[in-house]
């Protein structure tokens, strides 16, 4: 059996929640207000946090496209064809080619999902907060976005979701944009 030797301690650090529920009066009144409201992000974290996950997303979807790639050419490499025979009216070789390309392309497609994925699995704690802010700027980018039906071959619309925000000087960026666009598109028309 092993002796374990004992400090003295602040009870208060201790007993942290026990001391400050036994406390009454407006201390106690502020403290379940700032319980209330909670921990919240500002808005440079939330990009930060928002460019972070693009970036998993991102990472993700190399490896994804390449193991794709890699996939199709195993599979349909080793696939015997008759060159004769045409399948659905192509010669084989092309047909065997586009199926390679098309499972590239799928992984491509599948990567962003998985590293999203990846990307909550490892920020559970705060994902609420995430969600919340999430919502609130896809508010502001509903709002302040143009309409795109104005948009032509030489006016085309700026970063219509908003994906490429990654930072308060990129959205700022970006409302100015909008902006520029909106009186580009107005001027066209009259």
């Amino acid at each position: 059996m092993s002796t374990v030797l004992l400090r003295p301690c602040n009870r208060r650090v201790i007993l942290g929640q026990a001391f400050r529920k036994r406390s009454t009066g407006s201390r106690k009144l502020s403290t379940d207000q700032s319980n209330a409201s909670g921990p919240n992000l500002t808005w440079s974290q939330y990009l930060d946090i928002r460019r972070q996950k693009r970036r998993w997303e991102t990472a993700v979807t190399i490896p994804c496209t390449l193991l794709g790639l890699v996939g199709g050419v195993a599979y349909f490499g080793s696939t015997e064809a008759d060159a004769t025979k045409p399948i659905m009216g192509v010669d084989p070789l092309f047909f065997y080619g586009g199926c390679t390309i098309a499972c590239m392309g799928l992984g491509y497609l599948v990567g962003p999902v998985i590293g999203s994925a990846c990307w909550r699995l490892t920020h559970r704690r705060t994902m609420g907060l995430i969600e919340e802010k999430d919502r609130e700027f896809h508010k502001r980018i509903v709002k302040n976005r143009v309409d795109p039906t104005a948009q032509s071959a030489t006016n085309p619309v700026p970063d219509y979701h908003g994906e490429k925000i990654g930072s308060l000087h990129q959205y700022r960026q970006w409302l100015r944009d909008q902006a520029k666009f909106r009186r580009k598109a107005r001027f066209t028309e009259e």
